[in-house]
């Protein structure tokens, strides 16, 4: 379908307001609708960009349309649709930059739904399928008409993946995530646990074909049969566009959910929100007005926040009855509210724990971490909360540097633990100066006396065992032992004098 097609339809009785030549022969990939001032990152090439044009008011003038259409000119929008309903009509400066930007401008009247454009756009894609040479496409005529009618009607997946199977005799198929994650399965098909899918999907068993290739390594999205001939490939490659469409087509909700999580998430951060306001973006989440709530934030080491955002929500979808709104905070984190169950569930360290390793396998050569904080009781606790889950990270991080982890605050129980939250510069700070000389080890004598610290510690101050695995008369443990005291200024009989030196060795 192209752009010039469109026009052709009476049904929506669209307007050419500019476009010309090569400008309205442009094909179209799919359709979006947003009203975001910058959707650029949300767009994909060929697209058409339906608006209802809320961004824009007439005091705006020429440079915030400008914005507007440089955005979808650098995502490569097939066009824009611009409603007429919120303004009464398309704004000249709109025309002007779409002019000068090189997209192709069409009215749609306040009697054209977006959801009807959307619908025939679709249903003229898939129809189209029918012309297509046979041996390119190998689903019957009448099924791709059915799957065309059940796109433009938003059916689920489960839907369209039982009537694509039909005619074959209705093999078992799933639509599974990266992580082994069920999104649809055909009615042939038993409940296929999430461990055991993504095993298949990394041992490459039976039939697995990837349905979205632009998606990222945990956002990904595969057809997944447990035979390997149970369908021809032309007929898989087939289903697997139309279950891309049918995802394609549910990006807009998911981006609105994420612009309220978002704006949720910069409230809980700022930590000056009222009530009235919190509540209001949690029912815009689809979360609900009470607590108790987790925070979890999540990090890949030296990569984009956008691509720990994909791992986190994967995750806590593993979940499917603890709701929870993701998106990115005002400094860029990964991070997600989760109604935490009355603190037992949701966001829980278990829970991500169980399916961390298989996020890993996604991405195994980059560390991804996640801080998961405690509950608390009310939606002003939420800076706090947060507050714990940067603090959580911090010793995620620290505890499995190399690989992926996830701590829990009520997991640091432990000083160590504890410890493993403060950054770095802080530690080896404190280390080198509650040790003194001792922290440098330059000497062979100082590398002994710390080791008869360490050993004395551990053995809880007693000069009898200490001397017993150092190996030494406990004479000479008493005198290293003083020696430890004049250089770090010391009294090792004090408790916390004993704690002191017994963090500054966690510390190292």
């Amino acid at each position: 379908m192209h752009v010039h097609d469109l026009l052709q339809l009476d049904s929506l009785d669209l307007s050419l307001l500019w476009g010309e030549g090569p400008l309205l022969t442009r094909e179209v990939g799919g359709v979006t609708a947003t009203d975001l001032e910058d959707p650029a990152r949300f767009l994909q090439p060929g697209e058409l960009v339906l608006s209802g044009l809320v961004w824009w008011t007439p005091g705006d003038g020429r440079a915030k349309a400008d914005r507007f259409v440089a955005a979808l000119a650098a995502a490569g929008a097939a066009a824009l649709l611009a409603g007429e309903e919120t303004h009464g009509k398309v704004p000249e400066v709109l025309v002007d930059s779409c002019r000068e930007h090189g997209i192709a401008l069409l009215a749609v009247p306040a009697h054209t739904t977006f959801r009807a454009i959307t619908e025939a756009v679709y249903l003229r894609q898939w129809g189209n399928l029918s012309r297509r040479p046979t041996d390119h496409y190998a689903l019957p005529e009448n099924v791709r008409t059915e799957l065309a009618g059940l796109l433009a009607e938003d059916a689920a997946a489960d839907a369209l993946l039982d009537r694509a199977f039909a005619h074959l005799g209705g093999p078992a198929c799933y639509v599974l995530t990266a992580t082994g994650r069920e999104i649809a399965r055909t009615p042939a098909a038993a409940a296929l646990p999430a461990t055991r899918a993504a095993q298949e999907l990394t041992a490459a068993a039976g039939t697995s074909l990837r349905i979205d290739r632009d998606a990222g390594p945990y956002d990904g999205w595969f057809l997944h049969l447990p035979g390997a001939a149970d369908a021809p490939p032309r007929v898989l490659h087939e289903i697997a566009e139309v279950i891309a469409q049918h995802r394609h087509h549910s990006a807009p909700r998911q981006l609105a959910r994420r612009r309220a999580a978002e704006e949720l998430l910069a409230l809980a951060d700022a930590g000056a929100a009222e009530g009235a306001a919190l509540e209001t973006t949690l029912h815009a989440c689809g979360l609900p007005a009470t607590g108790p709530y987790r925070v979890v934030i999540a990090a890949l080491d030296g990569d984009e926040p956008g691509q720990a955002l994909s791992a986190l929500a994967e995750a806590l979808r593993h979940s499917p009855g603890e709701p929870f709104a993701a998106g990115r905070l005002p400094g860029g984190e990964a991070a997600a509210v989760v109604r935490a169950d009355g603190g037992t569930g949701g966001a829980d360290r278990t829970p991500l724990a169980e399916v961390w390793p298989a996020l890993h396998g996604c991405r195994p050569q980059t560390p991804l971490h996640a801080g998961v904080s405690g509950p608390v009781a009310t939606a002003e606790g939420l800076k706090s909360a947060l507050d714990q889950a940067r603090y959580a990270l911090a010793a995620a991080r620290s505890a499995t540097p190399e690989t992926a982890g996830v701590t829990c605050v009520d997991d640091l129980t432990t000083l160590g633990a504890l410890l493993a939250g403060v950054p770095v510069e802080v530690r080896t700070a404190f280390s080198r100066q509650v040790l003194g000389p001792l922290a440098h080890g330059r000497s062979a004598s100082h590398r002994m006396l710390m080791e008869t610290l360490e050993v004395f510690l551990a053995q809880h101050g007693s000069w009898a065992r200490t001397a017993e695995i150092l190996h030494l008369h406990v004479n000479t443990v008493h005198y290293r032992i003083q020696r430890i005291e004049t250089l770090t200024g010391r009294d090792l009989s004090r408790l916390d004098h004993k704690l002191d030196l017994h963090a500054a060795l966690l510390c190292r």
